[in-house]
């Protein structure tokens, strides 16, 4: 029997006694991992008569749309959800996050691979996959993104990220021995800084390097592409740092950082002007959500184990061994 969407709200606020871990440097949300429960509706009506119909049918998940033509994504029923979708895309109001953002834009990539669509996000075809997937996952299918359709999606992309599933089981996990602990090269880190990473999550990432650089040239043409800038990162440093800030458990720094783990690295995926690489003001991950070296990295980085922080761009952790 399907639970009720009193009991689906009431598993999922469960989740949202996790707590988030923060931001390396500007007191945003950053190595996180909180869980929440979806905003609740204020009037689901309006939206389910804005996407009547069933979903259309869509090419595989990852053909490009213009492997099948124009029409794969420019017809369908869903003309209206299509519409919804192209004036929330860069005006939605929300806080997926825990703080306000406008628009959805820089998450395109990653609710892209979700649904299994190439499309773009204002067309129909996109807004049918949308469907299928809010079928296929106990919601109403309006083929409309809101706070909550994507709660949901950042919820599962959450549990895949072993920091959080260890701390689901009791709590921060400990840092990794030395002897697990292997050193990146020099041409592997940006700016020169020593990195370390457990050795098959180094291994993971070589491979995955080798790979972007052989099948996507733009990525290969900037030496600075994919370059790591945070490996492991020690307890007692991340603990200095709080006492610093004043501020262990907040926006600015939190007493858990994934980047204990050996496992988590932050890596170059571009910068707009005027903001750093790690920078997690909205415009600059904006930029990097448009990058060729993020657009190869949400499609292929699944393949070697890795998955992103969808906040922050330039956050990764392989998932080929426990914390």
């Amino acid at each position: 029997m399907k639970a009720s969407g009193r009991g689906r709200f009431r598993a999922a606020a469960a989740l949202a006694l996790m707590v988030a871990a923060c931001s390396p440097q500007d007191g945003q949300p950053g190595d996180g991992f909180i869980l929440r429960a979806p905003p609740k509706a204020k009037d689901r009506a309006q939206s389910q008569a804005a996407a009547p119909g069933p979903a259309a049918p869509l090419p595989p998940p990852g053909q490009a749309a213009s492997d099948l033509g124009d029409q794969a994504c420019h017809q369908g029923p869903l003309v209206n959800a299509a519409r919804a979708n192209a004036a929330q895309l860069r005006s939605l109001a929300w806080n997926p996050f825990g703080r306000p953002e406008v628009g959805w834009e820089t998450y395109y990539r990653l609710i892209a691979r979700e649904i299994g669509s190439s499309c773009p996000p204002d067309s129909p075809g996109f807004a049918a996959a949308l469907a299928r997937w809010q079928a296929n996952n106990g919601l109403a299918q309006t083929g409309i993104l809101d706070e909550a359709v994507f709660i949901q999606m950042k919820n599962k992309w959450q549990l895949k990220r072993p920091v959080v599933r260890a701390m689901r089981q009791g709590g921060c996990p400990p840092p990794p021995a030395s002897h697990q602990l292997a050193t990146a090269r020099p041409d592997e880190s940006y700016g020169g800084k020593t990195i370390e990473l457990r050795r098959g999550a180094l291994a993971a990432y070589r491979r995955m390097v080798q790979a972007a650089k052989a099948e996507q040239p733009q990525i290969a043409r900037d030496p600075r592409n994919l370059t790591i800038f945070s490996g492991y990162r020690s307890p007692e440093y991340d603990a200095a740092r709080c006492a610093r800030d004043q501020n262990c458990d907040g926006l600015v720094r939190a007493r858990c950082s994934p980047h204990r783990t050996g496992l988590a690295m932050d890596i170059y995926v571009g910068q707009a002007p005027g903001y750093g690489p790690d920078s997690s003001a909205d415009p600059n991950r904006l930029y990097m959500s448009k990058t060729a070296t993020y657009a190869w990295l949400t499609a292929n980085a699944h393949r070697f184990g890795f998955v992103n922080y969808p906040f922050e761009p330039w956050h990764w952790e392989w998932t080929g061994e426990a914390p």
